[in-house]
């Protein structure tokens, strides 16, 4: 706690607020490599304890900073999970691993397929557990940066090179080719809003990052650990033209530029939808017909959470401010932030640019989420 404590002169709520989310990120994580940090935690039934994307993307920049045995073993945890995201990979028909949008004690994927209303017996498809694959390069992201941050060479030669073959070995299989190279189909990014859509930017731009970095992860061990090297090759029958394939389709992978406007596409076909003027009242309580309505919302311009901005905030230094600012300022506007992994992106991303207004309103909706109630789920 003491590593962790932020004070705040003047504003005793702010504080608080900080030290109740600090509190719930530190008690919620464990010591144990057998397990990470679920979506809610233990305090209800909802995800079953589940563990997602957002442990590397969201939670792990905090323990890295404060405690960072603490983010060590949350990746630990996905290096003992490598043989369900292996299972997942040759589910989807592809190689390597992919690791579960739900992940268990196993790493087996047990995302449901579909909800039955028990009204009507109605099924409504859920296409997470299937297309949703973006964790795969989230969990290499977050070592990479467990990487960056501390040089734990222990870590890499035992886990981090091996997640990043393995997870780089399934992009290279995932990709199909297309008239502008390389392409990814039939994802849901961030935004659950949309399935079964082609380039989905932030899924693409992911890829190539776990792409590049597995390339370079192999080249350090080779270089400043060669007998481990050559013992972990062998053992994943690694050759010496798999790294050179991953450079080349990272280079040849679509990941859609801005347009003539400074805007990135969110997916192949997104700027063709029908508009939706999206009440004030509908952001942060999207109404329960989101979920009956999938096949209309699925064709409209209507977001669920940052997806494009996700690119700016994890990739901060990639593009130009006025490109920045022209996806703010077009996506803000279409997305309803039912999912509290939201304003906080908006937050950062508005601070980034000078937004001041706009930075402070969604900072203070993420920072009271829960003690406030906002979302209506806290209990």
């Amino acid at each position: 706690w003491d590593r962790a404590d932020v004070r705040v002169e003047g504003s005793p709520a702010t504080e608080q607020a900080l030290r109740f989310n600090a509190y719930h990120l530190i008690s919620a994580a464990d010591h144990d490599p057998r397990a990470s940090v679920g979506a809610r935690a233990l305090t209800g039934r909802a995800y079953e304890g589940h563990v997602f994307w957002d442990v590397e993307i969201f939670k792990l920049p905090f323990y890295l900073h404060t405690c960072p045995e603490l983010a060590k073993n949350a990746l630990l945890y996905r290096h003992r999970t490598l043989d369900g995201a292996r299972r997942r990979a040759r589910d989807l028909g592809g190689r390597g691993a992919c690791y579960a949008w739900e992940s268990t004690v196993t790493g087996d994927d047990v995302t449901p397929r579909v909800i039955r209303l028990t009204t009507t017996g109605k099924e409504i498809p859920i296409f997470t557990g299937t297309q949703q694959i973006h964790v795969t390069a989230a969990v290499t992201y977050g070592a990479w940066r467990y990487w960056e941050a501390t040089r734990d060479q222990g870590f890499m030669r035992d886990a981090g090179v091996e997640i990043m073959i393995e997870t780089a070995r399934f992009w290279a299989s995932r990709v199909s080719a297309g008239r502008r190279g390389l392409h990814i189909r039939r994802v849901v990014g961030p935004d659950e809003y949309h399935h079964s859509v082609d380039d989905n930017a932030y899924t693409n731009w992911m890829a190539r990052f776990n792409l590049e970095r597995a390339v370079e992860a192999v080249e350090w061990l080779r270089r400043e650990l060669p007998r481990e090297a050559a013992a972990l090759f062998e053992r994943l029958g690694l050759t010496s033209d798999e790294p050179r394939t991953w450079r080349t389709v990272a280079r040849e992978l679509h990941c859609p530029a801005p347009n003539a406007s400074g805007v990135i596409e969110q997916f192949e076909g997104f700027f063709d939808l029908e508009e939706y003027a999206l009440p004030r009242e509908e952001r942060f309580r999207a109404p329960i017909s989101r979920l009956f309505e999938w096949e209309r919302i699925n064709g409209l311009k209507l977001i669920k959470q940052a997806d494009v901005l996700m690119i700016f905030h994890l990739f901060p230094d990639a593009f130009p401010r006025e490109v920045v600012a022209a996806n703010y300022r077009y996506y803000e506007p279409r997305t309803d932030h039912a999912s509290s992994l939201s304003p906080g992106i908006h937050a950062a991303v508005a601070a980034r640019l000078g937004f001041r207004e706009d930075a402070e309103h969604y900072w203070r909706e993420s920072l009271w989420l829960d003690l406030s109630n906002r979302m209506g789920n806290s209990a």
